[in-house]
């Protein structure tokens, strides 16, 4: 494998997963660049979870190697040798979030996992920051999930995503059941927090509003791999059916339009300096 390079902090070299017989990834390649946001699209049952989740331990690939911040992911023998998990944070699909607790308790998990002698009262105050960092209001931190919305349970999931002042975000879905308004504010906050925490963003979506509107560069998986991976118009520049099926179909169409609209011409979607890689 390559020397791990601190401006990729993600490095995943000829990945393969398989469950039985079923090939998931056939000799994967993806290199994510610090500080962007990279959005992972690809049609149903193309890995793009099963890669999320072998990026951070979850799922141990077949062959391959992955590397997180400079460290090995695939040569770990246990949980004990991934000392890193403290400096990314996990939004996945739904929320995740523990029944029995209240918003704030969730939040104060990985606290108590990572920093357990920190005094009670200021994990308290962490996990109080970190649910209003998430955009919601302070009274959400006693509440359940039952208690809140769809888009509120997102929001404190992040919140707890958030808890460790992590370097790398990884969002599974995260605009998946919400209407296009409470999608759009969660798209903004995603934005904002990159640009404020300095957060490199792994963000799995089908979402095209989302791509359009704050990704800086969106790999495609198909065929067991990643088959392009650039800006949006350098996608638009490949003649694979379904990239162009997906980008140039009526609801690509609708947020290239929306987004022409809105005037963004020098934004994630424009120009990149680099070409794509395929």
């Amino acid at each position: 494998m390559a020397e791990a390079d601190p401006e990729f902090p993600i490095q995943v070299e000829g990945v393969v997963n398989r469950f039985g017989e079923h090939v998931i990834h056939d000799g994967l390649d993806l290199t994510v660049r610090r500080g962007e946001i990279l959005g992972v699209v690809g049609g149903s049952g193309t890995g793009k979870s099963v890669l999320m989740r072998s990026i951070i331990g979850l799922q141990i690939p077949e062959a391959g190697s992955i590397t997180v911040l400079g460290r090995s992911i695939t040569s770990a023998q246990d949980d004990a040798d991934i000392d890193i998990r403290s400096r990314w944070g996990v939004l996945f699909q739904g929320g995740a979030l523990f029944s029995t607790l209240t918003v704030g308790e969730n939040v104060e998990v990985p606290l108590k996992e990572f920093y357990p002698d920190i005094a009670d009262e200021l994990r308290h105050e962490i996990a109080r920051y970190k649910v209003m960092l998430s955009g919601l209001p302070d009274e959400a931190v006693a509440k359940y999930p039952s208690e809140l919305s769809g888009g509120m349970r997102k929001r404190a999931g992040l919140a707890r995503a958030l808890a460790l002042d992590p370097e790398l975000l990884f969002l599974d879905e995260p605009t998946a059941g919400l209407d296009p308004i409470g999608a759009a504010a969660f798209d903004r906050l995603t934005k904002e927090l990159q640009d404020t925490l300095g957060l490199t963003v792994f963000l799995i979506t089908h979402d095209l509003d989302t791509l359009y509107e704050i990704c800086d560069r969106v790999a495609v998986l198909a065929d067991g791999k990643v088959i392009a991976i650039g800006t949006i118009p350098e996608l638009l520049a490949t003649d694979h059916p379904w990239i162009q099926e997906y980008f140039n179909g009526p609801r690509g169409r609708a947020a290239r339009d929306s987004q022409e609209r809105a005037g963004a011409g020098s934004g994630p979607t424009g120009d990149s300096q680099q070409g794509m890689e395929t």
